[in-house]
């Protein structure tokens, strides 16, 4: 088909003028019965690469979907750019007899240009036997990313496509997915034996969109206060659970935010009425799981919230596209805790070893996003294959707009290419991290690796400075990771030169995770207040130092650094505002209070500082209350096991609670539960320790004792250091 014939078929059928960027050639390439696959990013118009060829060719196009929702907004779609109700048609589940019979029909007088099938329905032999006796013109696979084991969405049924379209017919493939790594792609095209496609690769960058990764610290109240900033707009927040999809709906609508709940818990016409109504700008908000959203063209959704870290790039990347497809602004802020990586861990558990070590894999690359302090745009892209400047991010990206210090960084990344090489190339990036910090794991151990000369050259450095600097070397290109062998690291033709010929490296200081409160992060995106205050921290930090040698006490005792960092970002200049800081209760405010604030108030005075408004966030649950029984069932002597299992608690929750209680300022006596556990003795040793410890780390505490003690031991007895030496 000529060009001018394309363009009059694209301005009859859909109304537009032009084509974008390859939507054209992919076209062309389908109606030329050419193998095809589409790799575009959300909003990109994928969908008219299949939608338009099925118009203009004889028979019907089948385009396998995998929901119901999906394949219904579809066939709505191209039936409004048609007076025929019978140009599209979708068979699954939903459908009745009556309903099935009709489609077939339709299908067999040629009405019937495009028919969306969900795959299980294509695996039912009455469907099979039906398609072949029809002119079929071509397949096409949506969401093809669901044949790979190594998307972020497999779908084992995906995996059979290819033998059921052979049963079918011979006739041309369109694969499209919006989400592809080089590894996802080659799967892709093995499994349905098209390897000789013409691919066609849009670029992946999304130029209108903002990154920001923050600590997930006061979460809720975060979101509402983000939220209230962006009042009339829309937003979805992606949550990992059902249950935390409806504890925040229904905490955002008592906050007075017009929201809804979306998950496959719901049945399918509350689901179809939620999507609606947010559709129709009904409702502002739609806090939802990954369900929600996979082909949902809302052009103005504003930003983009995860409350809980995906579980891969992809699904980060797929999920964040789906704001600003308008190419308006779009607003893409997650909440990042070492937690939630731990929960995604668990759900591995028990599966086999293979989908295990992939899994494995893909939470890394996440975690690798979350921490990382290059440009976050240049990383996104870096995973898909693409190359990327980061100037051209135009501080689009949390890591651009603040960037964080630099460093020469030679002399480390020498070291690293060379210990890569010395070791042969065979492991994983946490095992060069141990070797060069010196930490003798059981891997290290098996392998005796030990033993070797080089074994510790960079323990001057820990395990987290030299996971930055493998980061930051892999998305320079110095080093890959080799997927087949689940993440191995390769040194690259680019490190061998590097090795050869060493120049410049400049590093950038990584954010640190490990205490989930890193306020480095921005808390929004404007004005004075909401910036973690560095200057301040350290007189902060004097201060501290100052009444400890007065009093005799460690530091920590008196506020520990998650609460100072707080004071960093709300500048509390009263009693009152200050028992609102984390971890700083009214026993603790009224003993250590005064100075503090005093200082405070005078710091923002000298400098003008505009403190950020108070907000106040109404709870669900009153957790004073939940407070109260922990520390009455404390009193009452009960084991720390039972007390939880009354709340439905696990054992370390229990103890999150109690600390949380203790480092606000209140007394609490688990001496009768430390007696059960712990003799005299080890309990005066572990308590001693804290006395002179300069920190109440506890990885610290623990490396001290050398496994002698458990982390919940520690835990406690710091538990009860506290209680007695704070409060």
């Amino acid at each position: 088909m000529v060009e001018s014939d394309l363009k009059l078929a694209l301005r009859k059928y859909f109304g537009f003028d032009a084509f974008k960027g390859k939507q054209e050639n992919i076209i062309q390439n389908v109606l030329d019965g050419k193998n095809t696959f589409v790799i575009m990013p959300t909003g990109g118009g994928k969908s008219l690469c299949y939608q338009l060829p099925a118009l203009l060719s004889n028979g019907t196009a089948v385009v396998v979907s995998p929901l119901i929702a999906l394949m219904k907004n579809q066939v709505d779609a191209i039936r409004n750019v048609s007076d025929n109700e019978a140009i599209a048609h979708f068979l699954n589940s939903s459908l009745t007899k009556t309903e099935i019979s009709r489609v077939k029909e339709e299908i067999q007088s040629g009405s019937t240009k495009l028919l969306f099938v969900a795959p299980e329905s294509l695996t039912k032999q009455e469907n099979i036997d039906f398609l072949t006796s029809v002119d079929i013109s071509f397949f096409a696979i949506d969401e093809a990313h669901c044949i790979s084991e190594w998307g972020h969405d497999f779908r084992p049924e995906y995996r059979r496509l290819r033998e059921i379209f052979e049963k079918i017919s011979n006739v041309p493939i369109i694969a499209l997915t919006a989400t592809a790594t080089p590894k996802v792609q080659y799967d892709i095209q093995k499994n349905l034996n098209m390897l000789d496609a013409v691919v066609f690769k849009s670029s992946f960058n999304r130029d209108n969109l903002y990154y920001e990764m923050r600590s997930k610290r006061d979460v809720e109240k975060e979101i509402i206060k983000y939220i209230r900033t962006k009042e009339g707009k829309s937003g979805i927040i992606y949550c990992l659970s059902r249950k935390k999809v409806e504890e925040i709906a229904e905490l955002l609508q008592v906050n007075g935010i017009n929201a809804l709940a979306y998950h496959a818990g719901l049945d399918a016409t509350t689901r179809a009425k939620h999507q609606d109504m947010f559709l129709m700008e009904e409702v502002d908000v739609i806090v939802a799981t990954i369900a929600f959203g996979m082909g949902i063209d809302k052009p103005d959704v504003r930003y983009v919230i995860h409350h809980d870290i995906p579980k891969s790039i992809e699904s980060y990347y797929q999920e964040t596209g789906r704001a600003g497809r308008d190419g308006g602004e779009g607003e893409c802020v997650a909440f990042y805790s070492y937690k939630d990586i731990e929960k995604l861990e668990k759900f591995l558990q028990g599966k086999p070893v293979a989908e295990q070590e992939i899994g494995k894999q893909l939470l890394s690359e996440i975690v690798s996003y979350a921490e990382t302090s290059v440009c976050r745009r240049k990383f996104i892209l870096h995973y898909f294959g693409e190359t990327f400047e980061e100037k051209n991010c135009n501080e689009f990206c949390d890591n651009c707009r603040h960037p964080r210090e630099k460093k020469e960084g030679k002399e480390y990344v020498s070291m690293l290419l060379k210990v890569i090489t010395d070791l042969q190339e065979m492991h994983k990036a946490k095992h060069y991290c141990a070797f060069l910090s010196g930490n003798v794991t059981s891997e290290i151990k098996s392998y005796k690796h030990n033993l070797l000369t080089g074994f510790g050259a960079g323990k001057e450095k820990d395990e987290h400075f030299w996971n930055a600097v493998i980061r930051q070397v892999i998305v320079a290109g110095l080093i890959s990771k080799d997927i087949e062998t689940y993440g191995t690291l390769k040194v690259t033709e680019k490190g061998e030169e590097f090795m050869k010929n060493p120049h410049s490296f400049l590093l950038i200081k990584e954010h640190d995770f490990s205490v989930s409160d890193d306020d480095d992060l921005i808390l929004n995106s404007g004005g004075k207040g909401g910036v973690f205050d560095e200057t301040l921290y350290d007189l902060l930090i004097d201060l501290r130092k100052s009444i400890s040698k007065q009093k005799n006490i460690p530091p920590f005792v008196i506020f520990q650094e998650p609460s100072l960092k707080d004071m960093c970002l709300q500048y509390p200049v009263t009693i009152d505002e200050l028992t609102n800081i984390q971890g700083v209760g009214q026993g603790k405010a009224a003993r250590y209070g005064e100075p503090f604030i005093a200082l405070i108030q005078n710091y923002v005075e000298e400098n003008n500082i505009e403190r950020p408004q108070d907000l106040v966030v109404k709870t669900l649950i009153n957790k004073s209350v939940l407070k109260v029984k922990l520390i009455q069932n404390i009193d009452r002597k009960l084991p720390l096991e039972d007390i939880g299992k009354a709340q439905g608690k696990s054992f370390d929750e229990v103890i999150d609670e109690i600390e949380a209680i203790v480092s606000s300022g209140t007394r609490i006596n688990i001496n009768y539960y430390l007696d059960e556990i712990l003799d005299p003795e080890n309990q005066d040793e572990i308590f001693d320790y804290f006395s002179e410890a300069e920190t109440d780390d506890l990885v610290t505490a623990y490396n001290e004792f050398d496994g002698d003690y458990t982390e919940e031991e520690i835990r406690l007895m710091r538990i009860k250091f506290m209680s007695d030496m704070a409060n």
